[in-house]
């Protein structure tokens, strides 16, 4: 099973995903990490020298890469936006959105060095938050409430999937 973790920037797709798969025994694989291993450079340096554009295409790469790998995998913020890539994960397992209002995602981002908290504004980003979130709802295969603690989250997606804490081996 494939676990695909969708959200805006600071939902705690990382935390949440590493929580997951450590309680399913699996994989986990942060997408971001994986891009910047396979090109060889950082994030913001990828965004620098190449563009978004670029960036967007390594993200479909990354998706078509992890896609029959069994785990969870999270994803980057505007991985789930491209439909391509919302296609294949669907195919290949779950997409969960987890969903966190924007005061608490801009909390955790303000101080970041993410190319896009860089160049924008808080209201630049409510309003992308905002655009992004009706695409990952739209996308997703289910909606997990993660507005609480990572151990909530997990096991609303457990929930979520059907897996019950007997059919989890520890």
């Amino acid at each position: 099973m494939t676990i695909f973790l969708c959200g805006f920037m600071g939902c705690g797709k990382s935390t949440i995903g590493e929580k997951l798969a450590a309680k399913l025994n699996c994989d986990f694989i942060d997408m971001d990490d994986y891009i910047e291993q396979q090109a060889g450079m950082k994030i913001p340096e990828i965004f620098e020298k190449f563009g978004e554009p670029h960036f967007r295409d390594l993200e479909t790469q990354a998706v078509r890469d992890l896609a029959d790998r069994s785990g969870v995998i999270s994803c980057g913020g505007g991985a789930m936006l491209r439909e391509v890539n919302a296609e294949i994960a669907r195919q290949h397992g779950y997409v969960i959105l987890l969903d966190v209002p924007f005061r608490t995602c801009y909390f955790r981002i303000a101080d970041s060095d993410r190319p896009i908290v860089k160049k924008n504004t808080r209201q630049q980003l409510e309003a992308l938050y905002n655009t992004r979130y009706v695409i990952y709802k739209k996308h997703a295969t289910h909606i997990a409430d993660a507005s609480h603690s990572p151990t909530a989250a997990v096991s609303e997606i457990l929930n979520i999937l059907g897996i019950s804490p007997e059919e989890i081996q520890s």
